[in-house]
């Protein structure tokens, strides 16, 4: 078995994805970029200075095959898995007279089962390893949202599976920790950060005063992966800037 580190990373193809498989590649990782949309991985894997150093496997987290044939071929390639993040995921906004079963079962199979997928089929190969698992979960994913309670409720999901499996797999060697990142700006949130108005109220809400940029998400990810938390598992790490260091009141001073 080589001796450099592989990571996978889903929707890599913008956003907390792209900047997180960077970042990875920076610290001298094999990166595999996966998501749905091939030409915007090749983006991505184009800004990679180390072309042996990154491969496209593009396909839909959603999909068993694919996720089969995301991690076979990951390990064809670079012979290991030591680092799985899992950032794919979609939004639908709308309330519960909004959402139709269609979204929401579309949101579950992708941010929620898409997690399952990935990491059942990549745990032979992290346990050889003693890897670890990062999933991209949200604030949406520790308190609910006006609007987004289908989102919400697939954000849970990925919270209570990273603290669940933390404790399954810790005796195996195998941490699991997620972020929970609040507005950043990526395509996802195009709509958000262009609206002025909406922004104000976010700025307002956020105690730094700005949305997170990926590369911030990025940056924590890749500590959870790496040696630095070699002990810390089954963490659901708030990086939001300081959103969840409110009560909720409103501010009076």
């Amino acid at each position: 078995m080589t001796d450099h580190k592989v990571v996978i990373v889903t929707g890599a193809g913008s956003g907390i994805g792209e900047a997180t498989a960077k970042r990875f590649a920076n610290d001298g990782y094999k990166v595999v970029l996966n998501g749905r949309t091939e030409a915007k991985l090749q983006k991505v894997a184009d800004a990679i200075s180390k072309p042996d150093d990154v491969i496209i496997v593009a396909g839909d987290v959603a999909s068993e095959a694919d996720v089969e044939r995301l991690i076979n071929t990951t390990v064809e390639k670079f012979g290991r898995i030591d680092v799985v993040v899992n950032n794919a995921a979609i939004a639908v906004m709308g309330g519960i007279d909004d959402v139709s079963l269609e979204d929401w079962n579309k949101q579950m199979a992708i941010n929620a089962g898409g997690v399952f997928l990935t990491i059942k089929k990549a745990l032979p190969h992290l346990e050889k390893v003693k890897g670890n698992i990062v999933n991209v979960s949200s604030v949406s994913g520790i308190g609910g949202d006006w609007g987004l309670f289908s989102y919400n409720a697939t954000k849970g999901a990925v919270s209570n599976v990273t603290r669940a499996l933390a404790l399954d797999l810790g005796a195996k060697g195998v941490r699991v920790n997620a972020v929970a990142p609040s507005l950043t700006r990526t395509d996802m949130t195009e709509g958000l950060t262009s609206d002025a108005e909406m922004m104000k109220k976010f700025e307002d809400r956020i105690p730094m005063g700005r949305p997170a940029e990926p590369e911030e998400i990025g940056d924590v990810i890749a500590f959870l992966a790496g040696h630095d938390a070699r002990f810390v598992n089954g963490v659901v790490l708030p990086v939001d800037g300081g959103v969840n260091a409110s009560n909720g009141q409103p501010r009076i001073g």
